[in-house]
């Protein structure tokens, strides 16, 4: 069976996802970490998020819609059309005419896929986070269940995009979000996957602001969160970079490998860019067996600044730190 991300449990799949065993490539311990050699329908993905459902691996991504591809081996990746054919209905009257669906989350819980994703319009927190489910990620019989927002956040101080689900260590469901503003933000979820009130908290925020895309998973003793740091979507100028702190709670305090607390800007290095690829980030992480991935866009300076998946392996140092294959 397939269970959510960051459960601790079995098989693990990031990007809010939960994963099945086998298909991918096998990572040796304390072998060092390499990115894949993807190939395929790569191009033009951003924010993506992933999930092993039977023998195949689904990515979903921004677009209109929501892109899907898939994969049985995680290298080879394929077109596999979109979860809406058209953007649900509340979105146009919440947030207005928005031209595509940004960062899904995909998660397994509950005998469903979850599936949240935002609607938002760049410079602005006239945002919402919505929620769709589906009993099966198999086509032709994958019929998508939208359940309509789940958390907006215009008049707020915090922006409703870039939402991520982690399970926590007693089985409930917690989503984290945020970009920018007043950083990142945790709230509990029922078992159907809607907002408990009352919960909202923050996690991890920046003097500067510029901190977006978080992503929980928990690993032994720690649930560690990793968010994306500085400037994104602008090509090969993009600075974004991947950070990430851990914390025994999954409430935090989330601190660094120096002890900085997330809540006050810390973050230690996973991932930056390097002369070919800019910008990495959206950040998710993959367990398939003992073999761990992070899973993020980057920008191609080899393509005119092209969004790009990419999979990198992931180990983890004497201390419990990760440390990525990429960029």
């Amino acid at each position: 069976m397939e269970t959510a991300a960051g459960t601790g449990g079995m098989e693990t799949a990031a990007g809010s996802g939960g994963a099945g065993g086998g298909g991918g490539p096998s990572i040796e311990p304390g072998f060092l970490p390499v990115a894949l050699p993807l190939s395929g329908d790569t191009q033009g993905v951003h924010d993506p998020s992933i999930v092993r459902a039977g023998e195949l691996y689904h990515v979903f991504s921004t677009g209109p819609g929501i892109a899907i591809r898939t994969s049985a081996d995680l290298v080879h990746w394929n077109l596999a059309g979109a979860v809406f054919s058209a953007t649900p209905e509340w979105v146009a009257s919440a947030v207005g005419d928005v031209d595509a669906l940004w960062a899904p989350d995909i998660s397994y819980w509950g005998g469903l896929y979850h599936l949240y994703y935002a609607a938002s319009f760049f410079g602005t927190n006239r945002s919402c986070i919505g929620h769709a489910t589906t009993d099966s990620l198999q086509a032709p019989e994958s019929r998508w269940l939208d359940h309509g927002p789940v958390v907006c956040s215009e008049g707020t101080d915090y922006n409703a995009i870039d939402p991520n689900v982690v399970i926590d260590e007693r089985g409930t469901p917690w989503l984290v979000f945020g970009s920018f503003w007043s950083g990142l933000k945790l709230m509990q979820l029922t078992l159907a996957g809607a907002p408990v009130a009352g919960t909202l908290t923050s996690i991890a925020s920046r003097p500067s602001a510029a901190i977006e895309a978080p992503f929980i998973v928990r690993r032994g003793e720690h649930y560690y969160l990793f968010a994306s740091f500085d400037t994104c979507c602008a090509g090969t100028s993009s600075t974004y970079k991947i950070m990430v702190g851990r914390s025994e709670a999954l409430a935090g305090p989330y601190v660094d490998r120096l002890g900085n607390r997330m809540l006050d800007g810390g973050g230690s290095r996973v991932l930056t860019s390097s002369a070919r690829w800019r910008g990495p980030g959206s950040n998710g992480l993959l367990r398939a067996g003992e073999s761990w991935y992070n899973i993020y866009h980057s920008y191609d300076a080899d393509a005119d600044g092209m969004s790009v998946l990419r999979i990198a392996e992931l180990s983890w140092d004497t201390g419990g730190w990760p440390e990525s294959g990429g960029p």
